[in-house]
């Protein structure tokens, strides 16, 4: 149990908790509220953090202390068009924080999930990956990982531009891998 080893959590309210989910979605009031907004990449995300720790009318929840709800509003800029999404998600929480320190612990979550997975994914292809065979997967993910480290020690910020680069021959490899 994560509260028993004295860790804390921010887990993400999903249909697999769908009783806990209906709890939280129907009795969430808002008491503390903290706006983000981010641009880039022809986008711009507005967020609203707020934090609940009133618990009443919640089921009991394992070290539970703070119920999260986040509003998001989309910008997308696309051929002269501008494309708006909005999404509310809710998460659970042990910790006792302001809003804007859980807001910033949701963006650092979603950091490595940009920087890892995506890469991992998308620019590795290993969600479209057929390997199924033990140990394989394991081996590919190894290896998968240590091309990416291999690459950020070089200072690669752009992981597909990296890849590419390391694919057109043996010269860039030899040097990654400091062989002569």
């Amino acid at each position: 149990m994560i509260v028993e080893t004295g860790n804390n959590y921010i887990g993400a309210l999903k249909g697999n908790q769908s009783g806990l989910f209906k709890d939280v979605k129907k009795n969430f009031i808002p008491e503390f509220t903290c706006q983000q907004i981010s641009k880039g990449h022809g986008r711009v995300e507005k967020r609203q953090v707020s934090i609940c720790q009133t618990l009443d009318g919640v089921r009991s929840w394992p070290g539970l202390n703070t119920l999260i709800q986040v509003k998001s509003e989309r910008q997308v800029f696309t051929h002269n068009v501008i494309e708006v999404t909005t999404e509310t998600r809710y998460y659970i929480s042990s910790l006792s924080e302001t809003a804007q320190q859980i807001a910033e612990r949701i963006r650092g979550y979603w950091g490595v999930e940009n920087k890892v997975h995506y890469v991992r994914d998308v620019t590795q292809g290993e969600d479209a990956s057929r390997i199924r065979t033990t140990p394989l997967p394991q081996i590919f993910a190894t290896a998968r990982n240590f091309s990416v480290n291999l690459y950020r020690d070089n200072m690669f910020e752009n992981m597909a531009q990296a890849q590419r680069l390391c694919s057109f021959g043996l010269d860039t490899l030899k040097r990654l891998f400091r062989m002569k």
